[in-house]
């Protein structure tokens, strides 16, 4: 197991135990919430396979089903996708119609923390920068031209992890000032389909169109999906505890 993998397996763990955490203080411990999650590491892995299958726009470019398969791009939304369906399929399975987004959010958050240090060390850090903070890493990452150049990038992995760090400890403090199930879910994927959008800027992605990364064009109708999403749940007064917004009664 490389480093990588290694701190992908710490962050699975992270993940699991903060889950049970959540789910015992909830009291949602039981044989239908494990059932969840073992659909949610299946679509995720299968997820992560499968987004390899189309990365380029030109189709004669791209590898075949089996190839994608075996050589997966191992992409973290492909993964995050594939999770969110594998827990639908296997709630629908078992009929189990709770929501349990609420269990996974601070979970995957820690995760994801937990994990991106596995990029940081050993993936390219992203586009080259002027900013103070920029960092330099080793001229032996032959798939980073920053790297063979000797300039300065953006840690943009480092960003990543500040982000789902920041996130963990804000999901806790909302957990009481949220009373609708989902919503906290909702909110955690709505701030982090902003944050990768725009920290996409800064990392060492290639670009398809328009200057635009592949996750970037996925992402964009699932900005406007949430944007919709946070509108409908602020109209319904779902985050009034947040911004301290209460009804008069008539």
């Amino acid at each position: 197991m490389g480093l990588h993998g290694l701190f992908v397996g710490l962050g699975v763990a992270v993940a699991a135990a903060v889950f049970a955490a959540e789910a015992r203080r909830r009291g949602a411990m039981h044989e239908q919430s494990l059932v969840a999650v073992t659909g949610a590491l299946v679509g995720g892995a299968i997820g992560m396979r499968l987004s390899g299958v189309t990365p380029h726009i030109d189709p004669e470019r791209n590898p075949d089903f089996a190839q994608a398969w075996a050589f997966g791009s191992h992409s973290i939304l492909g993964g995050l996708v594939g999770a969110y369906v594998g827990v639908l399929v296997a709630k629908r399975i078992i009929g189990y119609k709770t929501k349990t987004g609420d269990l996974f959010a601070p979970a995957v958050a820690a995760g994801m923390a937990v994990g991106r240090i596995g990029c940081f060390l050993t993936e390219a850090p992203g586009r080259p920068t002027s900013l103070p903070w920029g960092i330099h890493a080793p001229a032996s990452r032959p798939e980073c031209p920053g790297c063979l150049a000797g300039v300065a990038m953006h840690p943009s992995f480092l960003y990543e992890i500040a982000f789902q760090a920041t996130a963990f400890a804000v999901l806790l403090w909302l957990r009481p000032r949220i009373s609708q199930p989902g919503e906290l879910f909702t909110l955690y994927v709505s701030a982090y389909a902003v944050f990768r959008f725009f920290v996409e800027f800064t990392r060492a992605n290639d670009t398809v169109w328009l200057d635009l990364t592949r996750p970037q064009w996925f992402l964009l109708p699932g900005l406007v999906l949430v944007g919709w999403r946070l509108h409908r749940g602020y109209r319904r007064g779902y985050y009034d505890d947040i911004f301290h917004r209460h009804k008069v009664a008539t």
